[in-house]
């Protein structure tokens, strides 16, 4: 067994040793910059073209929402000063508040609304569930936008405010362009500004604080609420090397490290200076994706025949080491400890069998296809997750090559649907937090609609007709009925292969305040003493 956790035995050593140069600050600027360790190189702007979570995080920073949901998953009104719904649930109108401006100065109007609706609409999940009720969406005037629908959708704010790729508003001028097209200026109206001549992507990110921005007069609640930018710039810098992080974390060359090597966590909890706590919620979750379009895994005997051989403890002891407070097995496609939570028809992911995924492969029919896994060099979670999949499918018999290349390039490589021959691929791995996967409408890989379907394009009209089917729900009981249902079904196609959940910390220094739990990280109502 491949194990990530090996090649970084003498982590520690390295992080007391190593130093990491950074430019000087006064004490003033010093006070004012929030210098971030992010999770991963950004490399797209784009949160309609990717759900890359680093592109999510930046998109919560130059963006704002129409609605948001609060702690309680409840949709809140953001930008919008409030919404009407009539005609029997039918019709929606959105009122937005007065005054909203992008950061370009223009003022904020209800086209820009409607435009960038639209465009989300088509990529996104639930985006593409609320189009279909949809009969006409315009702009009535500069602040007001309407919904008329073809019958009642009570979840239409919560489909546009949930926390995961939820609708950023762009100007109309940058939401006009094709969804599938990724889109270079990061213009928005939220509480920073993307400072583009400062990016250098694989080094470094910034935003400044828009002073003309506008936060609501709310108390923060989960997402929604005040959005306060308390801090005048934040900076975001690549290091990929986790030991090198943890010195700049140890020295205070760095405020905040959102995705701490495991490994390296003792080393920071010493440090009377930092904090490291879990403020994601509900976990992070393993996913092992195949491409449905080409062989070996357009057949579901070998898709079978590798989830037949995982074992989910392998990845997350890979990840988060071997104590078992850090991580828990989910044989299941929604989220562990939820409502829908269910292990119908998961046998295939307690076979835990090298041997029969073995014998399965051979009964399947494959042919020796080449299978190319790529895997992230400078995310060393998802890379250890990699790694582990790699030397499983070798052991049963598949005919692998492993390409390493940064988290980067394999966010834009996991786009193309070409062959492997033409620089395409086999298998990816990401991660998804918990909230991500609570519900049939906002699990991304659940969608199995094909073309429109996230990276990797499962097709299966039973999973599509059970997902629609949970909408319309009558109760509790028959919601559960369903959601066991989707599970059972996702068990036969294995659109993914679940790999369990784990705990993952992020670390502070102890002068950065406001920091809260949420589903992802912001930025907004954060300090520094």
């Amino acid at each position: 067994m491949i194990r990530r956790r090996d090649a970084f035995k003498g982590a520690a050593a390295a992080a007391a040793a190593s130093h990491l140069a950074g430019p000087a600050l006064s004490q003033g600027a010093g006070a004012r910059t929030l210098r971030v360790v992010p999770q991963a190189n950004l490399t797209s702007l784009d949160p309609v073209w990717t759900t890359a979570v680093v592109t999510r995080n930046h998109a919560y920073l130059v963006y704002d929402q129409i609605c948001a949901v609060d702690a309680a998953n409840t949709p809140r009104p953001q930008m919008a000063e409030g919404w009407e719904i009539g005609q029997d649930g039918r019709e929606w109108t959105f009122t937005l508040r007065p005054g909203l401006r992008f950061h370009d100065n223009e003022a904020v109007r209800a086209r820009d609304c409607v435009a960038s609706i639209r465009r989300w609409m088509v990529r996104d999940t639930f985006g593409q569930v609320l189009s279909a009720p949809v009969d006409e969406l315009s702009a009535l005037d500069d602040r007001r936008f309407r919904f008329r629908l073809k019958k009642p959708f009570p979840f239409l704010a919560l489909a546009m405010g949930k926390s995961q790729n939820p609708c950023f508003v762009m100007p109309e001028r940058i939401a006009a362009t094709d969804p599938f097209q990724q889109i270079r200026d990061a213009t928005g109206s939220g509480p920073f500004r993307f400072l583009a001549d400062e990016w250098n992507p694989g080094q470094r990110a910034v935003w400044g604080r828009f002073d003309a921005y506008q936060p609501r007069q709310e108390a923060p609640d989960g997402l929604a609420g005040g959005r306060v930018p308390r801090l005048e710039r934040v900076e975001w810098t690549v290091i990929s090397d986790p030991a090198t992080a943890a010195s700049a974390m140890v020295n205070g060359e760095q405020d905040y490290w959102e995705y701490p090597l495991h490994d390296l966590l003792p080393l920071l909890r010493r440090s009377r200076d930092l904090v490291v706590e879990q403020r994601l919620l509900e976990g992070t979750y393993g996913v092992l994706r195949f491409n449905h379009l080409h062989p070996p895994f357009n057949s579901m005997a070998v898709r079978q025949a590798v989830a037949m051989a995982v074992n989910q403890e392998d990845y997350l002891r890979a990840v988060a080491g071997d104590d078992p407070k850090g991580w828990g097995v989910c044989e299941g496609v929604f989220t562990c400890n939820t409502a829908l939570a269910s292990e119908e028809g998961s046998a295939v992911l307690r076979t835990r069998s090298v041997e029969r995924g073995r014998a399965a492969l051979r009964a399947s029919g494959y042919a020796g296809e080449k299978v190319v896994l790529i895997a992230p060099s400078d995310y060393p979670q998802i890379n250890a997750l990699s790694l582990v999949t790699a030397d499983l499918m070798q052991r049963i018999g598949l005919n692998v090559e492993v390409v390493s290349a940064d988290w980067g390039t394999v966010v834009q490589r996991r786009a193309s649907r070409e062959p492997v021959e033409r620089g395409g691929w086999s298998v990816v791995h990401t991660t998804s937090s918990g909230s991500d996967l609570g519900v049939p409408t906002i699990h991304l890989f659940l969608r199995a609609n094909g073309p429109n379907a996230w990276f990797g394009w499962p097709q299966d009209d039973r999973i599509e007709e059970l997902r629609t089917g949970w909408l319309d729900a009558a109760d509790e009981a028959e919601s559960k009925r369903i959601g066991a249902a989707l599970n059972a079904r996702a068990m036969e196609v294995m659109p993914y292969v679940p790999l369990g959940y784990y705990w993952q910390p992020s670390a502070w220094r102890r002068n950065v305040t406001g920091v809260f739990r949420s589903p992802t990280t912001v930025f907004w109502n954060i300090a520094k003493a």
